[in-house]
């Protein structure tokens, strides 16, 4: 599960942490390089959109709450209507530790020479005003239930389909639907997911509307059996595509995360693509606890239903199908809504579901769960390629590590690594740039930065300025599990949940591009879960776009498949205080059989890592911190000169 880390006092880096480490030398150039090839700029005008006032709203206040929901739900479908082609909106709103996250991304690329430096600008300070100004880009309002949660991801779903504004029920006099329906721009409703006089629609009883089928008996699963027959069987939906975010059950409970993981600012960009929207729980054991009326495990039947459609449409898995979102664990379907699962069961859960079905997430999880103006970002346009440079056995000769014979020669060392995480998330990327990367003591250390290389989609600036200005100590791998967050051991015959055939290679081939593209060779992380471990079939998959090394959860501790080098991931160095996590460092080095060692850490600063080392030096010399490409080379020397190792054999 992912977990927020706080923020440690900065220490003095001392000189024996200087030299117990070696200096990577094999990453991007980044700060030192020649300025990158001039980028074509964003033309025409762009309209700005503030909307931190809804921070000032109190969330203790029910009308507050609506407030806030209603004007973020219409100018997210709003958004991605209009940045659909181009660039043409941009709004504020993500805050995190107090920085204006999107504040910093609009500064960084509006400054001269840079993307958005010429770009017309033009301000709109009303939700009414701006849907004025963007009136001829749709088509009305698609109208959603306040009474049954669901409709507000069906909304959303729609809104993409037909190009309208997703609005929430309300006649009240100052309300959204008011200001925009009955009065102001009069806009006309082209769907309506009530009924006119305000009732429900979705009952739970008799026959689900505009069908033939029988009610499920709950008014959440006949809404997306209403919505499947309506648009997912019909092709309307564009499902390489769909997006798992909280309905507006989140108005019952807006304090149980960050007020912002509403998340519905994470719509916009699915709402571009004509995604279909769906919150359901993973679990078939029990009812989801935000609809205790409804038989165990209908909400599953209704996501694989839903996956199986995607599928199919995807040209039978060939093409993956790319879910934005997490499981709303704060709010639903685990321990903290009275269900009966964990919260990392619940995530390996799901993950172990969309697997099945040739699908994986963009991980929006709880803690920086929220993103906005992804519709607008996808326009940045990238390099075909950001090169990375692996290292070579004559550089290796000349730190020691190998002798005249190009032979191991590690004396009594003990090479460690740092998994950098987790960043499977483009609103965890996007957030933790300013906090985390831009941080003085980065480049002081190797760090292993672990990356989705997926996240280029949604986030593609923050890919490339990572990018851009990394140190010679930093170096990217991919994040888990490639591509995106899926479990590839689903992906192997015979699939368990789905019984589809093998998609293997399918993985491989939706892989390649992005490693491609980034210049990844390493994958730093698998996670298996509660699916199989990789076999034959799929650790060939991962060998033909991650040659130089996969960390999987289920593997012998060490293996050669044919030149990949595998290592088995390890513990997961959770402690906040450097000198506490150094000690276990310790600890766990000295009970493994052999001198290569991964640990996994998350969100944590750069000081830390420095931290540890500095506290490493002094528990044990002998423990070496290296970059990546030191690292997994050397390994695949040990491998290759152990024939036990190599076979897995070493327990």
């Amino acid at each position: 599960m992912k977990i927020k880390t706080r923020r440690f006092p900065v220490l003095l880096l001392s000189l024996a942490v200087m030299g117990m480490y070696e200096a990577a030398g094999n990453g991007y150039q980044g700060e030192n390089a020649a300025s990158p090839p001039q980028k074509p700029a964003a033309e025409g005008k762009v309209t700005l959109f503030d909307m931190q006032y809804l921070s000032r709203l109190n969330i203790r206040d029910a009308a507050d709450v609506r407030t806030i929901w209603d004007h973020v739900h219409t100018v997210s479908t709003l958004q991605g209507i209009v940045n659909r082609k181009k660039p043409r909106l941009y709004l504020f709103y993500v805050e995190n530790e107090g920085i204006s996250i999107d504040r910093y991304w609009w500064d960084k690329y509006r400054q001269a020479g840079k993307w958005l430096g010429n770009v017309a600008i033009d301000t709109v300070q009303d939700v009414v005003e701006l849907v004025a100004k963007f009136r001829k880009d749709i088509r009305g309002a698609v109208v959603y239930d306040p009474q049954v949660a669901a409709t507000s991801n069906l909304a959303s779903s729609i809104a993409g389909v037909e190009n309208l504004l997703a609005v929430r029920y309300d006649p009240s006099p100052h309300s959204l639907y008011s200001r925009l329906i009955t009065n102001g721009p009069r806009l006309p409703v082209k769907v309506r997911l009530l009924h006119e006089d305000g009732s429900p629609m979705f009952t739970g009883y008799g026959k689900i509307p505009g069908t033939n089928r029988a009610s499920s008996g709950s008014p959440k699963t006949d809404a997306y059996e209403w919505f499947m027959e309506h648009y997912l069987k019909k092709g309307k939906c564009n499902t390489r595509y769909g997006a798992y975010y909280i309905d507006q059950y989140w108005r019952e409970q807006p304090a149980a995360a960050p007020v912002n993981h509403h998340t519905l600012t994470n719509h916009d960009f699915f709402v571009g693509k004509k995604a279909f929207f769906f919150d359901l729980s993973p679990w078939d054991d029990e009812p989801a606890t935000d609809d205790r009326r409804q038989p165990a495990g209908a909400d599953r039947r209704i996501l694989q239903e839903m996956l199986l459609l995607a599928w199919q449409q995807n040209n039978r898995g060939q093409t993956f199908t790319y879910l934005g979102g997490f499981p709303p664990w704060a709010y639903k379907y685990t321990r903290h809504a009275g269900g009966g699962h964990g919260d990392v069961p619940t995530e390996w859960e799901y993950s172990r579901i969309i697997s099945a079905y040739n699908a994986f997430k963009d991980a929006d999880a709880i803690g920086y769960g929220a993103l906005a103006n992804a519709s607008f970002w996808q326009h940045y346009p990238l390099r075909d390629a950001y090169p990375q440079k692996w290292t070579t056995r004559e550089e290796l000769q000349a730190k020691g590590y190998l002798d005249n014979n190009g032979q191991l020669s590690l004396g009594d060392k003990q090479l460690l690594i740092f998994y950098v995480g987790d960043y499977d998330a483009s609103s965890w990327l996007s957030q933790t740039t300013p906090t985390l990367w831009d941080s003085p003591w980065r480049g002081k250390v190797p760090m292993m930065w672990s990356i989705s290389p997926v996240l280029s989609e949604r986030v593609p600036m923050a890919w490339e300025y990572r990018v851009e200005t990394a140190s010679h100590n930093d170096y990217f791998v991919a994040a888990d599990n490639g591509a995106g967050y899926l479990m590839p051991g689903m992906l192997q015959e015979p699939r368990p949940v789905s019984g589809l055939p093998d998609g293997t290679a399918a993985w491989a081939a939706h892989c390649k591009p992005y490693y491609r593209q980034w210049g990844l060779t390493v994958t730093g992380f698998v996670i298996d879960g509660e699916a199989p471990g990789l076999n034959a079939n799929g650790l060939d998959a991962y060998a033909a776009f991650s040659p130089n090394g996969i960390v999987p959860q289920k593997a012998p501790l060490t293996l050669l498949h044919g030149r990949m080098p595998v290592i088995r991931s390890d513990w997961d160095i959770v402690d906040a205080n450097p000198k506490a996590a150094a000690a276990l460092v310790v600890q766990r080095v000295r009970e493994r059989p052999i001198p290569f060692h991964w640990f996994r850490n998350i969100l944590k600063q750069p000081e830390w890592y420095v931290q540890v080392a500095e506290e490493l030096q002094r528990l044990d010399p002998s423990i070496v911190l290296v970059d990546a490409p030191t690292f997994f080379e050397l390994y695949r020397c040990y491998l290759t000169e152990n024939e036990a190792a190599a076979k897995g054999l070493i327990r």
